[in-house]
């Protein structure tokens, strides 16, 4: 293994990783990647060989109390060579350091890797996939309460992503749709962002679940063609026919798994995630 360098990962490596994600069929963009790098820059990291990217991985930490890594790929031509084990020990070096509680997201042939390292097993996260129809549409005008959407995250989430959440925000193809209580106070919202296999809709999170349906409708209501990723948690306690009366099809199961003392599982508020890269 001496032939491979892990260094940190930098903008200029985006089209060489971008080659590496469609290799594995993901549905992240040049955006994803440059956001990741943006919010922890000396936290993503590259495998290079012969001045080739051959691996990935990204971190990023929710202030002291939570970091997750995501993006951990390696080129199909150099598989079973400890790669992916090397950018892991790399990332977990880095983020020992800042967090007590590490977590990610992982295909079921992936986990057994993170296993090794101590990661065990938390909750299901369920990739859903569903088709919108072609048709005019009006994005909502709803304004954005970024202080309440804050709030209400950092009560589900248990860990302040604020700085994930203002670039969310600031990158969504469509309008945040939030949902208030009976006292006028922000009860729920959802994202949805633009990705290359597919409109990714997430993070949903709410205090109320009877809003669910009127938070996915809303939100698919804006898009127009095409497919939609939801990734949607297990822990949140509804049925997942909300989204297979929609049209979606379960595609599969990702393995939330988590490393480091005091580990919340995710809480009911979160109906879908922020993407598997992010938590």
């Amino acid at each position: 293994m001496e032939q491979i360098e892990i260094r940190l990962l930098f903008e200029s490596d985006i089209p060489a990783a971008m080659r590496l994600k469609e290799a594995a069929g993901w549905n992240q963009t040049e955006a994803d990647w440059r956001r990741l790098i943006k919010l922890e820059p000396d936290g993503c990291f590259a495998a290079i060989e012969n001045e080739q990217l051959v691996g990935t991985t990204t971190t990023i930490t929710y202030e002291d109390e939570l970091a997750w890594i995501g993006m951990v790929l390696v080129d199909p031509q150099h598989r079973r060579r400890g790669i992916a084990s090397r950018l892991i020990e790399t990332a977990l070096a880095y983020l020992e350091k800042k967090v007590t509680v590490i977590k990610l997201d992982a295909t079921a042939e992936g986990s057994p890797v993170y296993e090794k390292f101590g990661f065990k097993m938390e909750s299901l996260v369920e990739r859903w996939r569903g088709n919108v129809p072609s048709r005019s549409i009006e994005p909502e005008a709803t304004a954005i309460n970024r202080d309440a959407i804050l709030a209400l995250d950092r009560r589900a989430f248990s860990a302040d992503r604020s700085r994930l959440l203002n670039c969310l925000i600031d990158d969504s193809r469509i309008s945040s749709v939030l949902v208030q209580d009976e006292r006028g106070s922000v009860a729920g919202y959802a994202l949805a962002r633009a990705g290359t296999k597919a409109v990714y809709v997430g993070p949903v999170v709410t205090t109320d679940t009877a809003q669910v349906e009127n938070l996915l409708d809303r939100i698919l209501g804006q898009l127009s063609g095409g497919s939609v990723y939801i990734d949607f948690s297990d822990e949140c306690g509804l049925s997942s026919s909300v989204l297979a009366d929609r049209g979606f099809v379960k595609e599969r199961d990702l393995i939330r798994m988590s490393r480091g003392s005091h580990s919340l599982k995710t809480s009911p508020l979160v109906i879908a995630i922020a993407g598997p890269e992010v938590g």
